[in-house]
C-alpha cells in the first residue's frame, strides 16, 4: 500500500513540474544589453553585447528569440552555437575549449562530447579494427550543433537569428530549454 502512495505522489509532483514547465515565462523577444538579453537591430541581427566585454569574459549567454545561445571568444575569433548539447542538453557555457586535430572544441561539462566551434560538429575518437594495430583517430558524427553567424560592428557583437528550415540534433534542446525554469542557461 505504501508503494502505492509512493507512487501516486511521484505522478503527482511529475505532473505539477510539468503545468509549472507548460506555464511558465513567456519569450521576450527584445531586452536590453544592459540585463543579459539581447536587443534586435532594424537588419534582424541581435546585439548580444560589446566586443571589449565579450574578448574579456571569453564567452556569454543570450536569448535569440527565446532560444539560448552561448557566444565565446577564442584564438582571436568569435563564435556562437546553441547552449545546450546536442546529446543531453548539457550547458556548454560551463565546458573547456580544447584543440582537436587543430580545431577549436567545446567540451561539454556533462558527458565530455566533444563539438567544434567552427562547424558545430561532433567527434569522436575511434579506431578501425581492420587495421593491424588499430590507433584512435579523431572522426566526425556530423553537424549535430546549430551555430549562429556572428557579426561584428561599431565595437558590438551581433548575431544572426537561425535558420530554422534546416534542423540539428541540437534544436531538441533548445527548443526543451526554451521558456527557462531550472532549465535555464547555466544552470
Amino acid at each position: 500500500m505504501l508503494d502505492l502512495i509512493i507512487l501516486s505522489l511521484h505522478f503527482f509532483i511529475c505532473f505539477l513540474i510539468s503545468i509549472a514547465i507548460w506555464c511558465g515565462p513567456k519569450d521576450v523577444k527584445s531586452e536590453s544589453p544592459s540585463t543579459g538579453g539581447a536587443e534586435t537591430e532594424p537588419n534582424d541581427l541581435i546585439c548580444i553585447g560589446k566586443e571589449e566585454t565579450i574578448k574579456k569574459s571569453q564567452r556569454t549567454t543570450a536569448k535569440i528569440n527565446g532560444r539560448e545561445i552561448v557566444v565565446f571568444y577564442h584564438k582571436g575569433k568569435f563564435h556562437a552555437l546553441d547552449s545546450r548539447c546536442y546529446h543531453e542538453g548539457g550547458p556548454l557555457c560551463r565546458g573547456e575549449i580544447e584543440d582537436i586535430d587543430g580545431q577549436a572544441c567545446i567540451v561539454c561539462p556533462w558527458h565530455k562530447f566533444k563539438i567544434t566551434l567552427e562547424t558545430g560538429e561532433g567527434l569522436y575518437e575511434g579506431i578501425n579494427p581492420l587495421e593491424p594495430s588499430p590507433t584512435p583517430k579523431w572522426q566526425s558524427k556530423g553537424v549535430k550543433q546549430r551555430i549562429h553567424k556572428v557579426t561584428i560592428d561599431s565595437g558590438n557583437v551581433y548575431v544572426s537569428p537561425p535558420d530554422l528550415s534546416v534542423s540539428f540534433d541540437s534544436d531538441y534542446f533548445a527548443d526543451k530549454y526554451r521558456n527557462g525554469g531550472e532549465l535555464a542557461m547555466g544552470k
